[in-house]
């Protein structure tokens, strides 16, 4: 069998994990002729002719498919590097729609769509330290800053930054505040900004509105050349329902399932991709590879996992599965099947369910039972912790157990902590402007709710402009409110955010354990009369600990007391209410130092003053042996 057939029937059996290699536009000499060869997969297709600027887009270039191989193709000499180009299908019931290549690395720029040719350049990486020294990512700081690319920042046009503009802006930016890694909403081609990029078109392309693919691959290179990674959005589970895109490419349902019921996704008004072909398996690995391989990125967040582990989780009529229960089984057994393809590969690549049920087991091996991701969203927290938050001073001694109750289950899987875009839209009112009262209450409470995301055991993810309180919900079509830095409150919640970031590096007791029952131990958890919450992260080190208290009242707790597991001394290393983080305290604590009375389970008391609406942090100074 050719080398050409075998990538095929490969394709064909849902093992061609490098698709693109094959179909799309290749340049390739042919007959001692210089060329290019085009593929498409369209099955049902009656005829396929290749159209763009170099033909005038006439039907001039017809494309030939052999009686059982589902691809048309075509070898020409005409088109170069740069054309435009479609194929123009004559679908299964004699409709004839220009479609764009499923598999190009490029698009022009919306509202246009026509597919590019373009070769994306060998690049010789000089991230190769950076790749060596990737260790176990459990046991490291793992702290995200999430982006949506097209709003960091913007030209005064509203035109968003390229990626030639990011590696010199953003990439200082989240290296001086102190985030290890970067979190990209999707950048695949999409045709409609206020998507944000979750309805793609281009599983293989790179939104033309940042730049070329050469420019992003510098941008990750740079982003790892100062110790930064990069993660990227995916989305498998459903695709954008435009005409002249996938959707029912040769006139039947191709991409999608059978049933229109479960074809058609109500709630996103997109098409969910049929996950049992083979074919669309093998298109989808090779999108996730492709992105992992050409741009070195670390990991991938897999978008609305739910959606397809769940018949139900749609709006609108259902089908059941076999068993009349409402589990999508093709959806589990491709998700088992990426993680898999990906870690026998990839090992050291981070795979992200955003996921909100608590039926399946996500994080963990294939072979255990779970769906073979590192983490998964913690969204049950999130909520939680919001709702908390939110809540007037008043009734959160009634409602203590939004607070606590994730110590119950915060094992179960490992976790990202998210404060994600989903939660400063739409209504729902920026992270700053989501806490009880006035504007200084509200600045006291978001550091403080930043101490809790840092210290509670999980990674951390948080979207941008959060980190100094944009008092705005996020606009998808407008920059960041950076002018809010002009005022000295949202100038100090940056600092504290940075100071926060930098602590969390520094400190191994927030993330050596991160994902075994021994990095904290509750101090108190049921004082909700004063509503305050105080416990213990640790490290390896037995002594290595941090001690955590969050005074969730705007009453001062003086002479507050705790428990703590060694006799010694005390100090304060992060207190939320010093004046340089906006807050009026202008000395810290004194030390703390020990005494031999018992609390709960701890031999030892210290007394200190937690302030109102504030957090601090203790860290033994002297242990007495």
């Amino acid at each position: 069998m050719s080398n050409e057939k075998n990538k095929l029937e490969q394709f064909k059996k849902g093992e061609n994990f490098y698709s693109q290699q094959y179909f799309g536009s290749h340049p390739i000499v042919r007959e001692n002729q210089n060329g290019f060869v085009f593929r498409v997969w369209a099955p049902n297709a009656q005829e396929i002719w290749l159209v763009g600027d170099f033909n005038g887009w006439d039907q001039s270039l017809p494309m030939k498919k052999e009686e059982s191989s589902e691809v048309w193709e075509i070898f020409t000499s005409i088109p170069k590097e740069g054309d435009l180009y479609k194929y123009l299908v004559k679908q299964a019931d004699g409709r004839e729609i220009y479609k764009v290549d499923p598999f190009a690395n490029l698009f022009e720029k919306r509202p246009n769509n026509a597919s590019i040719m373009y070769t994306t350049p060998e690049k010789k990486w000089l991230d190769e330290q950076w790749r060596r020294k990737k260790k176990d990512y459990f046991k490291q700081p793992l702290n995200i800053y999430e982006v949506h690319a097209s709003s960091w920042r913007c030209e005064e046009d509203g035109t968003p930054y390229t990626f030639e503009q990011l590696k010199d802006t953003l990439i200082p930016y989240v290296k001086e505040m102190g985030f290890s890694h970067i979190e990209f909403m999707p950048l695949m081609e999409h045709p409609l900004g206020e998507s944000w990029g979750y309805q793609l078109i281009g599983y293989f392309a790179l939104s033309s509105y940042y730049g070329t693919p050469a420019e992003f691959q510098d941008f990750v290179e740079a982003c790892h050349m100062n110790d930064i990674g990069v993660l990227i959005d995916w989305v498998p589970g459903h695709f954008c329902i435009n005409d002249d895109a996938l959707a029912y490419y040769d006139g039947t349902s191709q991409f999608e399932y059978d049933d229109p019921v479960r074809a058609e996704n109500i709630r996103w008004g997109a098409l969910n991709f049929d996950l049992s072909k083979p074919q669309v398996q093998s298109f989808l690995i090779s999108s996730a590879l492709y992105w992992i391989e050409t741009f070195h990125v670390d990991g991938i967040r897999v978008d609305a996992v739910s959606n397809m582990l769940y018949l139900d989780y749609d709006e609108g009529p259902r089908v059941w599965n076999q068993e009349g229960g409402n589990r999508n089984w093709d959806g589990f057994y491709f998700l088992q099947k990426l993680n898999a393809v990906i870690k026998q590969t990839h090992p050291d690549v981070i795979m992200i369910a955003e996921e909100s049920s608590s039926e399946t087991k996500i994080t963990g091996s294939v072979e255990s039972g779970a769906l073979g991701f590192d983490y998964k969203w913690n969204l049950g927290w999130m909520n939680d912790t919001l709702r908390f938050y939110e809540m007037d001073a008043a009734f959160r001694k009634y409602n203590f157990r939004l607070l606590t109750f994730s110590f119950m289950y915060m094992m179960n899987e490992k976790y990202i902590l998210p404060f994600s875009h989903d939660e400063v839209v739409h209504g729902k009112r920026s992270l700053m402007h989501k806490m009880w009262g006035d504007r200084y209450k509200q600045f006291a409470q978001l550091r403080n709710l930043y101490v809790y995301l840092m210290t509670h055991p999980g990674k951390k993810l948080l979207f941008m402009g959060c980190e100094w309180g944009q008092f705005l919900e996020w606009k998808s079509n407008e920059s960041l409110e950076w002018i809010d830095l002009d005022d000295v409150m949202n100038f100090s919640m940056q600092h504290f955010t940075k100071t926060l970031n930098r602590f969390y590096k520094k400190e191994k007791a927030l993330w050596e354990l991160d994902h075994v029952s021994e990095t904290i131990e509750i101090i108190d958890a049921d004082n909700n009369q004063e509503t305050v919450l105080s416990f213990i992260r640790k490290g390896k080190d037995e002594k290595d600990f941090l001690i955590i208290i969050l005074n969730f009242s705007p009453i001062e707790r003086q002479n507050f007391v705790i428990g703590v597991p060694f006799s010694g001394i005390y100090e304060e290393v992060l207190n939320t209410e010093m004046q340089e983080f906006g807050g009026t305290w202008t000395e810290s604590n004194q030390i703390s130092v020990t005494r031999k009375e018992s609390f709960k389970q701890f031999d030892y008391q210290i007394q200190t003053i937690v302030p109102s609406l504030g957090a601090i942090i203790l860290k033994p100074k002297i242990i007495d042996t």
